[in-house]
This record gives C-alpha cells, sequence and structure tokens, in this order.
C-alpha cells in the first residue's frame, strides 16, 4: 500500500495496525517512496506459530513445579499455625 505522508497523518493508527498485521506499508512524498513501516517483531504465519508453540510444549515438561499455591507461605509458620 503506497500512501501520501499528509494522508497518512489522518489515520495512523490503522497504517500501524496493517503494517503489524504484515501488509507492506510505504509512506510517499511527492509520489516519490519516503518511508516504509515495517513490524519490529516479525509476523509468524501458521507454520511459524505452530513451531514456536511446539518449542514452549516441549520446554514445559523442563520446569519443575513450584510449591502449590494453598502452602506457598508455610515457611512463614511453626508448626501450630502461629507466626514464626
Amino acid at each position: 500500500m503506497h500512501i501520501s505522508v499528509t494522508d497518512a497523518k489522518a489515520q495512523p493508527t490503522d497504517l500501524v495496525r496493517q503494517a503489524e498485521a504484515g501488509d507492506e506499508v510505504i509512506l510517499t512524498r511527492h509520489g516519490q517512496e519516503a518511508v516504509r513501516l515495517v513490524p519490529i517483531r516479525p509476523v509468524l504465519d501458521a507454520k511459524g506459530r505452530r513451531a514456536l508453540m511446539d518449542e514452549v510444549r516441549a520446554a514445559a515438561h523442563l520446569v519443575t513445579p513450584g510449591p502449590d499455591a494453598a502452602r506457598s507461605q508455610d515457611f512463614l509458620y511453626d508448626e501450630d499455625g502461629l507466626p514464626a
């Protein structure tokens, strides 16, 4: 998508959203390409998202679970249930 800088002033949020979604947004000045809006993080396609989720699932079994929420503060109390 090519749009003049003057027209882009009226819709910056929409242009940023389009760039984040992977659309090529080029701002022009006097009919000449001046700036290209690109997302900082690359946009993942379905295959890339699947690979990322597979990595997360594979790493999840390596995490040692912490204390149960109901028992996470037990170290603050003695065996009679009084503050230590």
